[in-house]
């Protein structure tokens, strides 16, 4: 997480891995109390997953927000989209700090996705 932030998960019986799974996370940044709860609404595996938040959302940049990825084939390669769509927070102090940082955030968000993706497929390194 960004600026010293710590968040602890707590997955359902399906971890995520199902359409309907919820993940709760909970957390802080700067002595600030973070917590969220996301619901996936899609998934086709390993093509593609969607989430969204669900509930009251307290996180300190963004609001509500939907998330997701589609891998499609590409001759020999694949082509990986990640996505964010997000609402600006509701709390005027986190609304204006939203309009600053949001942007920043979610492109940190997606980058981070984009690097665990290819970091996952990469193939493994050949033995002589």
């Amino acid at each position: 997480m960004m600026l010293g932030a710590s968040m602890k998960y707590n997955f359902d019986e399906a971890e995520g891995r199902a359409v309907g799974s919820v993940i709760r996370m909970r957390g802080l940044i700067l002595d600030r109390a973070l917590s969220v709860e996301e619901v996936v609404t899609e998934r086709h595996p390993p093509l593609s997953k969607t989430w969204e938040t669900r509930g009251t959302v307290r996180l300190l940049v963004i609001g509500s927000y939907r998330m997701g990825f589609r891998i499609s084939p590409a001759r020999s390669v694949c082509s990986l989209n990640v996505r964010i769509e997000y609402n600006l927070p509701t709390r005027l102090p986190d609304r204006l700090l939203g309009r600053l940082l949001g942007g920043f955030y979610a492109n940190w968000c997606v980058t981070k996705m984009t690097a665990g993706a290819i970091a996952h497929f990469r193939p493994a390194p050949q033995t002589p």
